[in-house]
């Protein structure tokens, strides 16, 4: 099948209930991503700022470039230029680094916080009580750069979609408890960043209003 009518496939899944999609162009070359544009997909996902930075400087300049993979401080100057919204932020000190560079480039750069749903050592992210403590944290308020707009999970990678189900749950349990908590002037719960190629319908299901969907529009990784 073409990417075109694979990302028609995935858009179709959903109609009206106000989810996005972003295409996860990590690996894939050029015309792969100039064809999926060319279906109508503008919002990227990226791993890595280096192969972002590559694609956005060959690329037209209405695409959103959102970073999906986890973010070292020392690479968040390459992208502050351009990038949407970065989806992987763990930390005060990241959080702060952006708001620095953006301020450099007189932006302001939308974040989400990256939450811990997993039963997996290898996934990155805040436990919920560390993602209150970082939205209560003055220093956060502090941030005149950095608005943070959400949360970002990735479920457990495993066959049993009970276990997927309740980790997204999960998570937008904690995203509604946040929109009825007080938060900074810097901080609103508006975006829910779960599912991927293999769970995103489980996703759009429990509320996401982001899909991050790689292999099911370009075809498995070589």
């Amino acid at each position: 099948m073409s990417i075109a009518h694979n990302i028609h496939t995935v858009t179709q899944t959903l109609a009206g209930t106000g989810c996005r999609l972003i295409a996860v162009t990590k690996t894939k070359p050029l015309e792969m991503l100039l064809e999926a544009y060319g279906a109508g997909c503008k919002l990227f996902g990226e791993n890595r700022v280096q192969e972002m930075v590559e694609k956005y400087e060959q690329l037209p300049k209405d695409i959103e470039w959102h970073l999906i993979g986890h973010l070292q401080t020392n690479k968040v100057k390459y992208m502050a230029p351009f990038v949407t919204l970065v989806h992987s932020v763990d930390s005060l000190k990241l959080l702060q680094e952006i708001d620095r560079q953006a301020a450099r480039h007189g932006r302001v750069i939308e974040c989400l916080l990256q939450i811990y749903i997993a039963r997996e050592e290898s996934k990155f992210g805040l436990s919920f009580d560390e993602a209150r403590e970082l939205l209560a944290a003055p220093e956060t308020a502090a941030l005149a750069n950095v608005r943070i707009v959400g949360l970002m999970g990735m479920a457990t990678f495993t066959d049993d979609r009970e276990q997927i189900r309740a980790e997204f749950r999960s998570l937008k349990a904690f995203f509604e408890s946040l929109q009825q908590s007080p938060l900074p002037a810097n901080a609103e719960m508006r975006e829910l960043s779960m599912g991927m190629s293999g769970d995103y319908d489980l996703a759009v299901a429990e509320g996401s209003t982001l899909i991050r969907v790689g292999s099911s529009i370009f075809g498995s990784r070589q």
